[in-house]
């Protein structure tokens, strides 16, 4: 049966930290469970569209190569976006975003193999110039420590989603404040120009939003929640 929202905030943490100390404290806290394992280290960063999750990702990733090179290695959701193709000959193109428009099993699939792999394996990302998949867009090393993951729906408690989070050693939630969020939504999807004002408004109201309201609705099944304390 999948798990529901309820299904608790068992010993969960929660902090409210600026960016630079959430930054400071994950990178403190993913050290520490690397120190205590000797097998490779998967965190991820779970929250609405929006919230930061890609940027504190790949700075955790930067500060521990910075002191331990090739240590960390940035695994993308987003890579795992449905193929615009395949979404225009289902006709889910206005739906993209949605949970039901990305190959989550293809991910669920994915962390398991670099979860238990000692060979290089090379892995998909996401371009927002072109709104598409990009093919080999990185490579994890065997020599790799600690994966660092970040998606909307890292959290869900439904197939095939349920099985993200037992493949995580640190599961945390980034939360940033919903109208924030649909600002920084309405100038992210401005910045490329690939389309109008009205259908970026348009699109925030009827997709990223409830998504982000799907998500929250998840949260207590994170193992560590951050409020981020921004400006904007």
């Amino acid at each position: 049966m999948p798990e529901s929202p309820q299904q608790t905030r068992l010993n969960q943490e929660e902090f409210s930290l600026t960016p630079e100390a959430a930054l400071s404290f994950l990178v403190d806290r993913v050290r520490s469970l690397v120190d205590d394992s000797t097998r490779r280290i998967a965190v991820g960063l779970a929250g609405g569209p929006g919230v930061g999750k890609s940027t504190l990702a790949t700075q955790i990733v930067e500060t521990l190569n910075a002191s331990t090179p090739d240590s960390a290695v940035f695994v993308p959701m987003d890579g795992f976006h449905m193929r615009h193709s395949k979404l225009e000959a289902l006709g889910t193109v206005k739906d993209k975003g949605a949970p039901h428009t990305f190959e989550g099993g293809e991910f669920v699939k994915f962390l398991k193999l670099l979860k238990s792999t000692d060979k290089a394996v090379s892995g998909p990302g996401y371009s927002r110039k072109i709104e598409d998949v990009v093919d080999d867009a990185f490579t994890v090393s065997p020599d790799a420590k600690v994966l660092v993951t970040e998606g909307n729906y890292l959290l869900l408690g439904d197939p095939p989603w349920d099985a993200v989070k037992s493949l995580l050693d640190l599961a945390v939630f980034i939360d940033v404040p919903r109208e924030t969020v649909r600002n920084r939504l309405m100038n992210r999807h401005a910045e490329e120009g690939l389309f109008t004002e009205e259908r970026n408004r348009e699109h925030i109201a009827r997709v990223d939003l409830p998504n982000y309201d799907l998500v929250v609705a998840f949260k207590p099944r994170a193992h560590l929640v951050i409020n981020l304390l921004t400006e904007r």
